[in-house]
């Protein structure tokens, strides 16, 4: 019979998310300390430090994702769908600012490296690839077209301008109203079409 849990693993990686998102220097025995368990916990949770920061990523990736998805399905038209696309790290760190500053600052394979269990490995995989069926949707909806060149305009779109707009202060009302009138501005020069396959 397993022992039961006693420490919320929840509390734990809200925890762990907010260290990353203040210092990329995340240690086992900073982090217990920090949530006021044991070391062991740690292991004993998670298998290794490497496997408990994937999931606080995976957790932090899924939600942005869900949240990303349901602006796009809300939006009234193509492209504004590629500008709440582009403003959901914004609206993400209203509900999770540690999880928008974790995001926006580390590249998760940075963070947690490359060894991990297979079954954590195939489930960031799977984020990534929600992230690209995404990007591809909204080329279709814009251009119908899911080509690289199409796919490359909205990943600059959602990806690299608020990457860039959002370095200081994510949350400015100013700064997601100029990324707003960046992301209409690149989508009015649409991909190429002699490389089009």
């Amino acid at each position: 019979m397993p022992r039961p849990r006693v420490h919320d693993l929840d509390a734990l990686l809200d925890v762990a998310e907010r260290l990353v998102a203040s210092s990329t220097d995340v240690t086992v025995r900073g982090l217990a300390a920090a949530a006021g368990v044991p070391n062991g916990t740690i292991y004993h949770a998670f298998g290794s430090l490497s496997a408990l920061l994937a999931q606080v990523w995976l957790r932090a990736a899924t939600a942005f994702l869900d949240l990303q998805t349901s602006l796009v399905d809300q939006a009234p038209s193509p492209v504004e769908a590629v500008v709440a696309a582009a403003d959901t790290p914004a609206e993400f760190a209203l509900l999770r600012p540690d999880g928008a500053r974790m995001l926006l600052k580390v590249r998760g394979d940075r963070l947690f490296g490359p060894e991990l269990p297979d079954e954590l490995a195939e489930a960031l995989h799977a984020v990534d690839k929600r992230l690209v069926a995404l990007l591809v949707r909204l080329a279709r909806q814009l251009w119908d077209r899911g080509d690289g060149l199409a796919v490359e305009v909205i990943t600059t779109c959602v990806v690299d301008l608020p990457t860039a707009f959002f370095r200081r202060d994510i949350t400015d009302p100013l700064v997601r109203e100029r990324l707003a009138a960046a992301v209409r501005a690149v989508l009015t020069v649409p991909p190429r079409e002699k490389d089009r396959p």
